[in-house]
């Protein structure tokens, strides 16, 4: 596949279907065999859109990767962090990117672009948690996140295992970044 052309911008409401599409695949890609396939079958895109234009109308902090031929490829939304006792300031609350474009540049784009949305909101560090059983664990360790902290939450009423990294100090990347509005 060719080099893709990035940007990273603040999601509109018009791209709440997109960012859907890229959430419901992403999910069943990472997930099959790991969360039942009956929640993965049950999720819906027009609830998801839903939930994604109330998010960007709402005031969420959430971008878009975008490639100038493709159009939306990923996303991630951003905010406070929401467990205060582990001194963490900002909290990415999902990163996800289309799997047909793993690999080429888009989530270190969207990292590279939640750290520059928290340095601009005077937020100094980041958490992120993640299954136990996700890839992207690794992309988070190779992205400079140390791991600080295990929990188990449920999702669907099954125990879920998840790994917290975090990040003391916010690294950004310019050249690997636009935020556009």
């Amino acid at each position: 596949m060719e080099d893709l052309a990035l940007s990273v911008r603040s999601a509109r409401p018009e791209d709440a279907a997109d960012l859907a599409r890229i959430y419901i695949e992403s999910w069943q890609d990472t997930y099959a065999g790991v969360i039942a396939h009956s929640l993965l079958g049950s999720m819906s895109h027009k609830s998801h859109t839903a939930r994604w234009i109330a998010s960007i109308k709402g005031g969420g902090a959430v971008l878009v990767a975008e490639d100038s031929r493709i159009g939306v490829i990923g996303l991630c939304s951003l905010g406070a962090a929401r467990d205060g006792g582990l001194g963490f300031e900002g909290e990415i609350y999902t990163l996800y990117v289309d799997p047909a474009f793993l690999g080429l540049g888009a989530g270190r784009a969207l990292l590279a672009g939640a750290f520059e949305s928290f340095k601009d909101r005077k937020l100094r560090s980041c958490l992120i948690w993640a299954h136990a059983k996700n890839n992207a664990c690794f992309f988070y360790e190779a992205m400079g996140g140390r791991r600080v902290a295990t929990r188990t939450t449920r999702l669907m009423g099954e125990l879920t295992p998840e790994i917290g990294f975090g990040w003391k100090q916010l690294a950004t990347k310019k050249q690997t970044r636009t935020i556009q509005s």
